[in-house]
């Protein structure tokens, strides 16, 4: 069961985190506990993650308890809700509308018909209510520690989205590379290789412009231009400075933004540099309109000497192995509830089509595992 309140201005900063979400999946899932109500999305090809936590002290009130149900094993199991966001969308479509007109915005679900009420009190007496159906689902969790990573970066937003001005609207992907001298942020190399891309962006930040600045190594990782965009819209609402959290190319990549009232993670692979030589229908990948087939010859050949472990999907089911001696290492939560633990997989290794051989996509998927609570009775 699900409770909160919220006054105009939370309303905005709340449509602004279902906005940065929207660039990553078609779905959203409500994640409500005794810590806050969480907002999840994963995109399908699991290399994009998105989680913002709100506090109960963002709210006005906030209200939790366990939704329990009996199963068909007569064990207790957690009601999670996940919400299309084609639904949710338009209810907060016009956020500077809603803050000045919205008084107080209330937020609960009725279990029984598996519903999920948005309930606004305007302005001059006008009530609005959005009834939106919900599916029960499990969200998923990242898992990955952004705090092992070599290189941290944390600047304004207003600085940041300075820095990528330049870029134009149909940018797919950017390039970050750092060195303890300068921070540049650039268009893809590969992009610029396309003649119909007639521009390329360059722009070159240097220490002094963040408010920490931490480089262990040289890298120059490629990711997603879009998911940056949406978290640039969320930041600038609520004025918090964004961490970078990354290491070498083909590592994932975390931007997060911690505040009193909330805290927001998002998780994007990166562009590997040398492809891993086998893929596995459990670590699907971004796909990628470029396909180059010298890289596809030299990975096939490669593929024999050396195999590269993944970051790869982990639903919290029986573990298969995904290739042969490999270790899975399963890191701490974003809610850093551990240590590392190391473990060796057992299992049959799955055949991979000839077609998702032959395009050798290149972006990682992200470890993935089901968020899953003690529910008291």
């Amino acid at each position: 069961m699900l409770k909160c309140g919220m006054n105009g201005s939370q309303v905005k900063v709340f449509g602004k985190a279902i906005h940065a979400l929207s660039r990553i999946s078609d779905e959203l899932w409500l994640d409500p506990s005794e810590k806050g109500l969480a907002l999840r999305s994963v995109n399908s090809c699991r290399s994009a993650y998105g989680c913002v936590l709100f506090s109960p002290v963002f709210f006005q009130h906030y209200q939790w308890s366990a939704s329990v149900e009996m199963n068909e094993n007569d064990t207790l199991s957690n009601l999670n809700c996940k919400l299309g966001m084609k639904s949710i969308l338009p209810i907060f479509r016009c956020l500077n509308s809603l803050e000045r007109n919205v008084e107080k915005c209330t937020i609960f679900t009725r279990s029984d018909k598996c519903k999920v009420v948005f309930r606004f009190f305007c302005r001059h007496g006008v009530k609005r209510t959005h009834n939106v159906c919900f599916q029960e689902s499990q969200p998923l969790q990242v898992v990955f520690e952004k705090n092992m990573c070599t290189n941290t970066l944390m600047i304004q937003p207003r600085v940041l989205a300075e820095a990528i001005v330049l870029f134009t609207s149909s940018q797919e992907e950017v390039t970050l590379a750092v060195t303890p001298l300068n921070v540049c942020i650039k268009s893809s190399n590969e992009e610029s290789m396309d003649l119909t891309n007639s521009v390329y962006s360059e722009m070159f930040v240097g220490p002094d412009e963040f408010d920490f600045f931490q480089i262990g190594v040289d890298s120059e990782i490629t990711f997603c231009f879009k998911e940056l965009k949406g978290v640039l819209i969320f930041s600038e609402a609520t004025h918090a400075p964004i961490s970078i959290h990354f290491d070498i190319p083909g590592k994932p990549m975390a931007l997060s933004i911690d505040d009193m009232l909330l805290e927001a993670n998002f998780i994007l692979a990166t562009l590997a540099d040398e492809p891993s030589s086998g893929s596995s229908p459990q670590s699907l990948c971004l796909s990628q309109k470029r396909k180059r087939s010298d890289l596809v010859c030299s990975n096939s050949k490669a593929g024999e000497k050396d195999r590269k472990a993944t970051e790869y999907i982990s639903r919290k089911a029986t573990p298969k192995r995904l290739y042969p001696n490999e270790t899975l290492t399963t890191i701490c939560t974003l809610e850093n509830c551990g240590s590392p633990i190391g473990k060796r997989v057992n299992g049959n290794i799955t055949e991979v089509p000839e077609a998702v051989s032959a395009t050798q996509r290149k972006y990682q998927g992200l470890c993935l595992r089901k968020v899953k609570r003690n529910v008291e009775t």
